[in-house]
């Protein structure tokens, strides 16, 4: 049986889904949740990020504990679009939006399950680890908000990001760097009908570039994606002018520099092909990092999903996280799963039973001697 008040988690985990924070625009939900910290106990920080970031704040909060031990907690506050307006349905121990918009599991299921746990271990009068928390904003989409996030607050020397989907007990222990390629190539205008050989068409090079380069899967650690290409003016006009935007990722950072080199030789050799200029500018978005099966954090965490009869397992994922950013800036951390399903879709749900889950582990960790 549960010490977590079910009913609670789900009412509050409703109350956060529907106050709405797509990316940049994360006011309300940092005031909100500045406020209920601060009505917990924690000692709460609101810390300023550019406005080009985020209309709100990244938030830290501290409540000092009774064991020597201590632990940062993050979840980042944003959603991806749509995510207004949000319309929860509850079904069958179901969570899900009606359709039109996403659920925003991802990822306030995780900061439910934080504010939950503490609020059963406060009731309980249970001895617990220093929690310190990191809720960031803008993490879709670049991980911007714990980019800009100040670190100087953090007194521990290990975290724990809740934001992975999957069954509970998946601890991430490695996640991929990503590289991000802007590139501008520019052909010669011509009329389409009179004289489309004095053109050069940057579509016509773009294709060429695109059919000799390795994309997609590239090997089990590596992957590399064209996502927006944009360009044209006018169908009597050979095209002048292309952007596009692409990236490549791994977990093995001399995988990724050789994945960039390749694309990038690619583009510069079609354009030097067709006589088009070509600029390409590429710039790390996040480093890759990976935890060892055998660390003490890792271990310690392994062990109170044991003690829940769970089986943790660690796993590697394709996708950047806050603890992406976090393991750069030194603080060790892995990313955990809140069970959330089919994420940035219309169609993502939770269920009660893996929310309810992961807010036992934090419980049952967080009062861990």
């Amino acid at each position: 049986m549960t010490t977590i008040n079910q009913e609670r988690l789900i009412s509050h985990f409703i109350d956060l889904i529907k106050i709405d924070s797509e990316s940049k625009n994360e006011k309300a939900i940092s005031e909100a949740l500045a406020e209920q910290l601060g009505q917990l106990g924690f000692n709460v920080s609101k810390l300023p990020v550019p406005e080009s970031i985020s209309n709100g704040f990244n938030l830290y909060a501290k409540l000092d504990g009774e064991l020597e031990d201590s632990i940062v907690l993050s979840c980042h506050m944003d959603t991806v679009t749509p995510g207004n307006s949000i319309e929860p349905i509850i079904e069958d121990g179901v969570i899900r939006s009606k359709g039109d918009t996403i659920l925003g599991g991802d990822d306030k299921s995780g900061i439910a399950a934080i504010i939950e746990a503490v609020r059963t271990i406060k009731e309980n009068n249970k001895a617990h680890k220093t929690i310190e928390l990191a809720f960031t904003v803008h993490e879709e989409g670049g991980l911007h908000g714990s980019k800009h996030f100040d670190m100087s607050y953090i007194t521990a020397d290990k975290a724990i990001v809740l934001d992975s989907g999957g069954a509970i007990g998946a601890i991430v222990t490695s996640a991929p760097g990503q590289q991000s390629l802007k590139v501008t190539i520019k052909g010669k205008p011509a009329h389409a009908g009179l004289a489309p050989e004095e053109g050069i068409n940057a579509l016509t090079v773009t294709s060429d570039a695109v059919m000799n380069m390795k994309l997609a899967r590239i090997d089990h650690e590596t992957t590399a994606n064209i996502g927006i290409v944009s360009g044209g003016q006018a169908t009597n006009i050979v095209m002048p002018e292309l952007y596009l935007a692409a990236e490549a990722r791994s977990l093995n950072d001399d995988k990724l520099a050789a994945q960039v080199q390749h694309m990038v030789d690619v583009f510069n050799t079609t354009a030097n092909k067709y006589n088009a200029q070509i600029d390409i500018q590429s710039t790390r978005s996040y480093n890759a990092y990976s935890i060892a099966d055998n660390d003490p954090h890792v271990i310690d965490i392994m062990t109170s999903f044991k003690e829940m009869g769970l089986s943790p397992f660690t796993k590697s994922t394709g996708g950047g996280s806050d603890a992406n950013i976090f393991n750069e800036k030194g603080l060790k951390t892995v990313n955990l799963s809140t069970g959330m399903s089919k994420v940035h879709t219309t169609e993502e749900f939770i269920t009660v039973e893996d929310m309810t889950n992961i807010t036992e582990f934090l419980y049952c960790y967080l009062t861990n001697k």
